[in-house]
């Protein structure tokens, strides 16, 4: 089930820090970059964030998150995450065609993910994604930005 969350609820936010921490570990592995911004957020950072979050439910356990903000008419893509413990459950798949649907007036969806974080690399292109460019954010390593329009 997904459903929309509300970070100023502390559980919630509690919840949804837990779960970016842990995953965006995997992904800070494989690309060798540590300084991801979610892993870097704290409770007060989260409940003052201006995304729009949803979170993908199992058995009332918080799995997988996503959040974006609407600039004009682009859904921006800002945090695709999924606890470990529930990877290749197709969870971020589900997630990211669930929010392409849910906003209206949106004509192009974009997001970036680390050029080394191949499932989440394959993930975009097989939802119809399409590799705009790569950005240099240090030396040596690089953002994927994908564009795709609706």
């Amino acid at each position: 089930m997904i459903k929309k969350l509300n970070l100023k609820d502390m559980k919630t936010a509690t919840n949804v820090l837990e779960l970016q921490i842990a995953s965006y570990k995997i992904e800070a592995e494989l690309i060798g970059f540590y300084e991801i911004p979610p892993l870097k957020d704290t409770l007060a950072s989260l409940n003052e964030c201006d995304e729009i979050f949803y979170g993908y439910f199992t058995n009332n356990i918080l799995a997988g998150i996503i959040s974006y903000k609407i600039i004009e008419n682009t859904l921006d893509i800002h945090r695709v995450a999924v606890h470990p413990c529930f990877f290749k459950r197709g969870i971020a798949g589900k997630l990211v065609n669930f929010i392409e649907k849910i906003e209206d007036n949106i004509n192009k969806v974009m997001v970036c993910t680390g050029k080394e974080n191949i499932p989440a690399v394959n993930l975009y292109l097989k939802n119809g994604y399409q590799k705009t460019q790569d950005i240099e954010i240090i030396k040596g390593i690089y953002l994927t930005e994908f564009e795709k329009l609706i």
